[in-house]
């Protein structure tokens, strides 16, 4: 008879989270980037296609947009990575205490955004039934603003966890690295709108 044999190591000291390629949590925030990238590159590539078949682009009559919401977006959100790349350097090396403080700044500088970003559609001087630009203007627009609000509830959400008990497990560090590496994601996306919308037109008028 075989006698069974027992293991009673202790895996007690073995960690239980990781960052980067070892986490599932990084391959999956890396497949919706993937996804939302290729939803991008369809959206951008109708407003190339309904820009080739117009004889005038913009059509007539047109407005241009107002400069002042989409630019102040901008260099807010390019800014914002400074903090965010200081959260992701604190969750990192499991400095909650920093986690803690950090996290709630990048919750206000996303409400503030979430604002300016209200402002930026009525800024477009164009609505979205009017004809194909005014569609593919707020497409673009609305897209981003999507991708951007997602990762802020996001934000609000790891804020709130980070100030309970929960905050302490090393998931949730994970978690806020992450969340971090989707907002480079959010402004990065956000550069070559930012010129569709308001430098492009303005190029080809």
């Amino acid at each position: 008879m075989m006698r069974e044999h027992r293991f009673t190591h202790n895996l007690a000291h073995l960690p239980t989270h990781s960052f980067g390629p070892r986490s599932l949590t990084w391959w999956g925030t890396i497949s919706f980037m993937v996804i939302e990238t290729t939803s991008f590159i369809l959206t951008f590539g109708a407003y190339f296609f309904l820009m080739s078949h117009e004889y005038d682009w913009p059509p007539e009559p047109w407005l241009p947009p107002d400069l002042l919401a989409g630019t102040l977006f901008t260099v807010i959100l390019l800014l914002s990575e400074i903090p965010n790349t200081m959260t992701k350097h604190a969750a990192e090396a499991h400095d909650t205490a920093k986690v803690r403080k950090l996290l709630p700044l990048m919750g206000v500088i996303g409400a503030f955004l979430l604002v300016v970003r209200v402002f930026e559609f009525p800024s477009l001087n164009i609505s979205w039934h009017d004809n194909a630009y005014g569609s593919i203007m707020w497409a673009l627009l609305v897209l981003h603003t999507a991708l951007f609000a997602t990762d802020w509830v996001d934000t609000l959400v790891l804020a709130a966890l980070v100030q309970t008990p929960l905050g302490y497990e090393g998931r949730r560090l994970v978690d806020t690295s992450e969340n971090s590496l989707y907002w480079r994601f959010v402004w990065i996306m956000w550069l070559p709108i930012y010129v569709m919308i308001y430098w492009l037109p303005r190029w080809f008028e």
